[in-house]
């Protein structure tokens, strides 16, 4: 266990991977905040497994606004939380076959209706961007903004930034039980015992398990394993490559170093939670759909490796107080788009919990949509 450990507190988070650790230094300064991770370290299962990207429209358009709102967080956080910002411009193509126009013609005309940057383009903008790409892939719309985000040094930042608020951290101490008692919680995890006001279930792929625990009905949150593997190209494909994703939901790529790639063939296995590992099966797959898009040859399979992403049942973020007990508070389901989207997550949740009204764009988003009323 990292710190000293209370015996009350007013918010426990359960889970310290992104979506923990960023409602932790958002709410901190106001409240009493301890964070329990069942794991050695926080964020193990999902969010230390991302290839994750600022993609406006990645998660449809019920989450493009916690998107854009959280990008001047990534981008330009304030000097205290960070002296360097968390994204690299990276632009993004979302990418169809001949037969797959009306898909793309669709999907930008949707989201230039809600103000993303987006272009219509055609093959010969195609190829420019994607080297050695196959004549039939000729659909494709551009979106200049898609950066890549340093997760790792995102989620660090979040956690010093909960300590320096006086945030309690405890890892190697997975969560047992929690009783109702006269103003709020009896809290067992690890063999400590502890009372807190209220309980913050940010524990992604578990998270159904921790609502059960605390005798919560589960809204359905459904884990599933996500692949990825690093290739060695035998061509010298740029590392500024843009991030390509398939309108069909087939397969995305995007550069990582000269001649070097990250694939994944966008599964979403269900699987029950647990500590993941990719299956060749899907290496396989991801590759043969690269070698339908691109003429690479291939040299190597460099490395690969599985993550847990979790939706609820319509696939929109959970977050707010649950509808038969409001002491106990929802922060899930945030599928592969928790980090795009944890600044915006954070600061809304926090105000729910007690913290001042967020500035800015945040401020401007209605949290409506993803609260958990609407599993009632």
């Amino acid at each position: 266990m990292t710190d000293m450990l209370p015996s009350a507190t007013d918010v426990l988070i359960v889970g310290a991977g992104i979506a923990g650790a960023s409602l932790a230094a958002a709410l901190a300064p106001w409240r009493r905040v301890m964070l329990v991770e069942a794991e050695d370290t926080p964020g193990y299962h999902a969010t230390g497994r991302s290839a994750a990207f600022w993609h406006e429209t990645y998660g449809g358009p019920v989450v493009q606004p916690l998107s854009m709102a959280s990008f001047e967080t990534l981008a330009n956080p304030a000097p205290e939380f960070s002296d360097r910002g968390f994204l690299s411009p990276r632009a993004a193509l979302t990418i169809g076959h001949r037969t797959e126009a009306a898909a793309v013609d669709t999907f930008a005309a949707g989201f230039a209706a809600q103000g993303v940057a987006i272009e219509r383009i055609h093959r010969g903008q195609i190829a420019r961007r994607i080297p050695g790409v196959r004549a039939d892939w000729t659909e494709a719309a551009y979106e200049a903004a898609c950066s890549d985000i340093d997760v790792g040094g995102l989620h660090a930042a979040y956690l010093r930034a909960a300590r320096r608020a006086g945030a309690v951290l405890a890892t190697r101490a997975p969560f047992q039980s929690a009783r109702r008692v006269t103003g709020g919680w009896a809290v067992q995890f690890a063999g400590h015992a502890l009372h807190a006001e209220t309980i913050v279930n940010a524990a992604g792929a578990w998270a159904d398990q921790i609502a059960s625990a605390c005798g919560i009905g589960p809204v359905g949150i459904q884990p599933y394993r996500r692949t990825l593997a690093q290739l060695r190209l035998a061509v010298p494909v740029p590392a500024e490559l843009p991030l390509v994703i398939h309108v069909g939901g087939e397969f995305y790529f995007k550069g990582e170093a000269e001649g070097r790639i990250w694939l994944s063939p966008h599964d979403e296995t269900p699987v029950e939670p647990h500590d993941v590992a990719p299956e060749e099966m899907d290496v396989a797959i991801a590759i043969d759909r690269l070698q339908s898009v691109v003429d690479w040859p291939i040299a190597a399979v460099e490395r690969k490796w599985a993550g847990l992403r979790s939706f609820a049942p319509d696939r929109i973020p959970v977050f707010g107080a649950d509808p038969c007990d409001p002491g106990f508070v929802w922060c899930a389901g945030q599928g592969g788009f928790g980090i795009q989207t944890a600044p915006a997550i954070a600061a809304l949740l926090a105000e729910q919990l007690g913290a001042p009204p967020a500035a800015g764009a945040i401020g401007r988003v209605d949290p409506a949509p993803f609260a958990a009323t609407r599993f009632a």
